[in-house]
This record gives C-alpha cells, structure tokens and sequence, in this order.
C-alpha cells in the first residue's frame, strides 16, 4: 500500500536538498504519494501568509509531512513557520539523533546521542512584548524592582501536561530503540519554579516507567498518576539521571558516550542538540523530526542558506538521514537500513561528498548536491545485490 506523505520544499537551499532526498526515498522502493506544498518566504506575496491553512490541512490528513528548511527572519516578521507548525500541529515533542559515522571529521568518534527536546512552550511559546507595551509595564510593576523599566519581556511557560509528554516520548523511544540511560536536563538551581516543576514530573514519569534512578533520593517521589498502572515496570533497567544544562555543556565536551537519551525543555534543548550535531560533524550531517499523536514532520536540522540558493552546492544528507527517520516512523524500516547503511558507506568512502566534508573546504573533487543522491541511490542498488551482513 502506497503511504500518502506531505512534501514541502521550503525555500533558499531548501528545494534543491527536496529534491534529491525524494529522489533517494524513491530509489527505496518504497512506494509512497508525494503531495508537494509550498511553504516560506517564496509564497508570502500569494498567500499573506508563509504558512497557507491547506498546508496544515494536508498534514493533517496524510499524518506525515518532510520539510525542507525554511528561513526565519531574525528580529521581526512572522516569527518562524517551524514554531508555528509545531505549535499548530501539536508535535510537542522533537527527536535530534546525533550519531557519528566513520569517516566524518570530528574530535570524537564514539558519540551516539539522542535529543528529545519539547517543543510547544518555555521561551518559545511566543508569550512575550515589546519594549513600552501596556502589558510589559503591568508586568514590571507587578516585579516591583526586579525589572528594570526599559526592558521587554518574554514568559518561560513550563507545565506538568508539556513536561510528561516529553518525559514519556523519551522512555518510550529509550525503551523502543534498547537505550540504556534518560537523562533530564535543566536548570532547577536558579529556576526553582519552572525548571523545578520539569525536573519534579520527569522524575513522577521516570518512576511510573520502574526505571532506576542515579540517585536514590530523585526517586522519592509518586508516580504520575496518569501514566500509573499503564506504563508500570515497561522502563525497568533504564537508568533515570538528571544535570544542570550547563554541567550538561561541559559533560558532553568531555565525555559525551558516557550519555544515551537527553530530554531538555524547549530553549536547552535546542541549544544542546546543535552542540551535539558539533560532536558528529556538525548540521550537515543532523537529521530532526517533530512529533506528535497525530502528526509526524521530518526535516533537517540546519537552516535554508539562501546564499547559496540554485548552486548545486549545499549537503543533502541531513534531510536525506531525516527522511530515513521518517521511513522508519511508517514503518518501512528495512528500507530505511538500507538508506543508512548507503549513507554510512558513501561517507566512510569519503569521495562523493560535498565541500564541507572534504578535509579542504576548496577541495576539487567535492560534488554537488544531486550527485550526492546519485551516489546514495547507487549505493543502495550495489548493497541489495550483495549478501547483508549486519545492520547498525
């Protein structure tokens, strides 16, 4: 049965890397409907909007989208069509892998990371304003001298409905995908009422699930009741810890294989998933999916690149690894092995990439980004000739 899946292009870079990541996903095999959408900048003029009602619709039934970047203007304009796609779609929670492959450049090579970040409130709610509006002087007044007068102000929303969401994705994903460890990330030392409250119901989360927690006082708490009694013991032998986002900064420098599966709220992270994608060789090479309970979005990590719009230039394998995410999510999980191990292979050989992983960003011999997909689409054919060993 064919899958009918949502495709939006995006804009700068965006339907270049569309382009030849649909062209591997249907050198698959996999029969899938493509329904292509525009979204972005590209169609302001047309629609008054970047983020037209019919595509959310069409979303909304077909339950899959994978998207190209988007640009976000920096400062004003309409905030970000990601956000509002997150928001309108409910996808609360946003998976970040962050795994190395052999032969990329990096510091490290044995990072195998995955962010589970929430993605609907903290800053990113979009609560905030501006500098003189009535509601920023209410709220300075009702500061009575912690805010000085000529700020603006954002609102940090953390809620015990948001915090178990992603607490229980990430169980689940750990639980799905033979992860070892859950560690909740924060800052609860300083926002003791926000950060706090993320910290006390990943803890309830964890101890509904039977995990084993670090500390064995992390663990005196109750089981959130909601999950009670339907999730007992499904976690039994993860291990639940917890770090302060910034202990968190310099543990991953360090020491980044001693963690598996972290879970941040919004802001930390999506800080954190960008110094993880460092770790493996940077967005290039970082795939991301938002996800809800009735909609799944797929899209690189990285952003649109406009400058080098129409070069066949920009690295394709972040939507491309996105789109294996997405094949697995359908269930089509064979195919997306293959598309890895296609990856894994043509990076490994380190001849048809693009510029940025070159070892010399003027290398001559670096392709572009279509011949990148030929290169993955001819792998897959080579590798389906020959005797499968192994997965990884």
């Amino acid at each position: 049965m064919a899958h009918n899946i949502t495709l939006i292009p995006g804009d700068g870079t965006g339907p270049e890397i569309t382009a030849a990541t649909r062209r591997v996903i249907d050198g698959t095999g996999v029969d899938i409907n493509w329904e292509v959408l525009d979204a972005g900048v590209d169609v302001m003029d047309k629609y008054g909007t970047p983020l037209p009602e019919h595509v959310l619709e069409s979303i909304r039934r077909n339950k899959v989208a994978l998207k190209g970047p988007i640009t976000t203007p920096i400062g004003t304009g309409f905030r970000s069509v990601n956000v509002a796609l997150r928001k309108e779609l409910n996808l609360y929670a946003c998976l970040r892998p962050c795994k190395y492959y052999p032969g990329i450049r990096s510091k490290y090579t044995d990072v195998d990371l995955v962010i589970a970040r929430e993605n609907t409130e903290d800053l990113y709610a979009g609560v905030e304003w501006d500098l003189g509006t009535e509601e920023a002087k209410q709220i300075i007044n009702m500061a009575r001298g912690k805010i000085r007068e000529d700020a603006a102000i954002s609102i940090k929303p953390i809620s015990i409905t948001g915090t178990r969401q992603i607490a229980k994705f990430a169980f689940d994903y750990a639980i799905a995908n033979s992860r070892k460890c859950v560690t909740a990330v924060a800052k609860a030392n300083i926002m003791k009422f926000t950060d706090g409250l993320f910290y006390q119901e990943a803890r309830r989360v964890a101890k509904a699930y039977g995990a084993k927690f670090e500390w064995e006082e992390l663990g005196d708490v109750e089981p959130d009741p909601v999950l009670a009694g339907k999730v007992d013991g499904k976690g039994a032998g993860i291990v639940y810890q917890e770090r302060l986002v910034d202990n968190m900064c310099m543990q991953l420098v360090q020491k980044p294989e001693l963690y598996d599966v972290l879970v941040l709220p919004n802001l930390y992270g999506d800080i954190l998933s960008d110094l993880c994608a460092g770790l493996v060789g940077g967005l290039g090479v970082a795939p991301g999916a938002n996800l809800g309970d009735e909609a799944a979005l797929f899209e690189p990590t990285h952003g649109s690149a406009p400058k080098y719009t129409g070069q066949n230039k920009v690295n394709p394998m972040a939507m491309i690894l996105s789109g294996m995410l997405m094949l697995r999510h359908i269930g089509e999980r064979e195919a997306a092995d293959r598309l890895e191990q296609a990856v894994a292979r043509i990076i490994a050989e380190g001849k048809y990439v693009t510029y940025d992983m070159k070892p010399h960003r003027d290398d001559p011999t670096a392709v572009g980004t279509s011949e990148v997909a030929d290169a993955i689409i001819r792998e897959m054919q080579a590798g389906s000739r020959q005797p499968t060993c192994c997965s990884h």
